[in-house]
């Protein structure tokens, strides 16, 4: 399973032929693609991150009956203050 960064990055590299690119378009072409790299690489550690937070830290929430959340798409959009549904 790809995650949505990594879709986005094969998306743009499948669009954009390396080949018919000029000179300058190239330097910025790659420059974009290892950017986007970098960023997969972060997203990569956020996943890892959300797993043991959730794992460790929202087994301590569901059992203590904290209630700073009151489900997953509140936790999101206080952590991220938006209001995506």
């Amino acid at each position: 399973m790809k995650t949505a960064m990594q879709e986005l990055i094969d998306e743009i590299v499948e669009h954009l032929t390396y080949d018919d690119l000029t000179d300058d378009n190239r330097t910025t072409f790659e420059t974009i693609r290892l950017r986007l790299l970098s960023k997969l690489t972060k997203e990569k550690q956020q996943i890892i991150s959300a797993y043991a937070f959730g794992h460790n830290v929202g087994c301590i929430y569901m059992y203590n009956g904290n209630k700073e959340f009151t489900n997953q798409q509140e936790y999101y959009n206080k952590t991220y203050n938006e209001n995506i549904k």
